[in-house]
């Protein structure tokens, strides 16, 4: 017995029915009578032949068992349902709205946090040239190591804080900290513990506190916009580091070392506190999120750049920790130092913003990779020859932009690869991971300038005593471009892939 079986939606390419009984034994290979001299064809011979024998199609006869009519769309898998739960997370996200206010609190935040941690330097020359002229340069340097490390160390316990208590109170507490721990070290200026209490401790928890809450939340507002939005967040820390630079020279030369801190305090408390209460949760912060999630180290590219960002950070700090000392090493004033660490910070605010349109333009991956890399040739390229203030501004410059790009593509990375609903532990774990490196990155390179005979005060000695510890700077910057290059291997081998 025959029927004739009519083609009614000649456009539709190819069915896959999971569940007929047809010879096709459970694949996606349709066997028709109907193609000559062939019982196997492809989606693309089904195709093109659905559209240009439609007419014959319709006078075709064929049996029973070879006619099969098309059941019902199975009910969804899991994985479809998670797949399409995952969808609707990315496509909900306003990129935008209220997410603008967010941005703007971070980067008000963020002009505070680097107008301290990246102005040590001129606070470190002027605590060597006063109250502390008889403590090694690397006991003060580590004063400001402690300070970042407390920074990013307890991330982890920062992101708990913030799924319990939210966003907004987290970061007002951790903004309140750091000013106060900035006021009383103005008390504290000749008691090397005391510094180590106030400023390594005290400031260093409550910035972590308020930092990580401007890393995780910009993930709940922006999705196809995160990366300029990171940057945006992030040039704050650019512009703050430019502008302190300049302002707290000129208040070490006026109102003197003491004064300097409790003012730089005020400001951040004044400034700080209304930015924090604008860092409003979009979902309902949830108690039931993971601490830790070991199991994102299952993922290579993570476990990857996770190493890339740890290692790099051991040469983050250096230059804007240094640049005064090699400075007046050269012969130039206090003041031309200044100059040169507000000049770096600058180029940090330019690279802390180009970055993030251009993470999303060629992709976050890349652009990491391209980040480390100049970070690494302008230190192990133009620094070690910088005789004069020309070569050694030109450091200044490249060196400020790659640096000030690590800020904003990282967390960038982190995002792509697990997606706004894991990237908050994810990103708390890979900030944790910088502990090492802002607590030795920039003591380590002190250690080595005094053993190559480097002068333990500002102004004395030459720039070859340098070399050793800018050497060292470049190096680690260097393993961490390759294993970030290694990262981006494993996701994609192809050079012109957005990644």
């Amino acid at each position: 017995m025959t029927t004739s079986t009519e083609l009614q939606q000649p456009e539709l390419e190819l069915c896959y029915f999971p569940n007929s009984n047809t010879t096709s034994n459970n694949n996606s290979t349709i066997y028709l009578s109907s193609f000559p001299n062939s019982t196997t064809i492809s989606e693309t011979d089904l195709t093109h032949h659905f559209n240009t024998n439609h007419q014959q199609s319709k006078r075709h006869e064929v049996s029973d068992e070879e006619t099969q009519t098309p059941p019902r769309s199975p009910s969804p898998t899991a994985i479809d349902q998670v797949q399409s739960a995952s969808a609707f997370s990315t496509t909900a996200i306003p990129d935008g709205g209220y997410g603008w206010a967010v941005v703007l609190a971070g980067f008000l935040l963020t002009f505070c946090f680097n107008g301290m941690i990246n102005c040590w330097g001129i606070l470190q020359s002027a605590l060597l040239n006063s109250t502390l002229s008889h403590v090694p340069t690397s006991t003060v340097s580590f004063i400001g190591s402690l300070n970042l490390c407390c920074g990013v160390a307890f991330g982890v316990l920062s992101t708990r804080c913030g799924q319990r208590f939210g966003s907004r109170y987290t970061a007002m507490v951790g903004i309140t900290m750091m000013g106060l721990g900035l006021i009383a070290a103005g008390s504290c200026t000749s008691n090397v513990p005391g510094l180590f209490g106030t400023i390594g401790l005290l400031a260093g928890i409550g910035m972590n506190a308020a930092y990580t809450m401007t890393n995780q939340l910009p993930v709940q507002y922006f999705s196809g916009r995160l990366g300029l939005a990171n940057g945006l967040i992030k040039v704050g820390g650019g512009i703050g580091g430019t502008v302190m630079a300049i302002a707290l020279e000129k208040m070490v030369q006026r109102v003197g070392i003491a004064w300097t801190f409790r003012i730089q305090g005020l400001i951040t408390i004044g400034m700080g506190l209304p930015a924090a209460w604008m860092m409003k949760d979009r979902v309902k912060p949830t108690r039931k999120a993971p601490f830790i999630d070991l199991t994102m180290f299952r993922s290579v590219p993570f476990s990857t750049m996770f190493v890339a960002g740890a290692i790099g950070t051991f040469a983050l700090f250096v230059p804007p920790y240094y640049l005064p000392l090699f400075a007046q090493s050269l012969g130039l004033s206090s003041t031309t130092g200044a100059a040169l660490v507000a000049a770096f910070n600058a180029c940090n605010a330019v690279g802390r913003f180009a970055g993030g349109p251009l993470c999303d333009k060629i992709g976050s991956t890349n652009t990491f990779v391209i980040t480390m890399t100049l970070n690494a040739v302008s230190m192990l390229a133009i620094w070690p020859v910088s005789n004069t203030l020309g070569p050694l501004l030109a450091f200044a410059v490249l060196n400020g932009v790659a640096n000030g790009a690590y800020f904003t593509v990282f967390p960038t990375v982190v995002a792509s690869i697990f997606g706004p609903g894991r990237a908050a532990v994810a990103m708390s774990m890979s900030i944790t991971g910088w502990t090492f490196g802002y607590l030795l990155g920039a003591p380590v390179a002190g250690y080595i300038l005094q053993a190559s005979g480097g002068s333990e005060k500002a102004g004395g000695g030459n720039i070859d005593v340098y070399r050793p510890a800018i050497f060292y700077a470049g190096g680690v910057a260097l393993v961490s471009s390759m294993f970030a290059l290694s990262a981006r291997l494993h996701i994609a081998r192809q050079v012109a892939r957005r990644v």
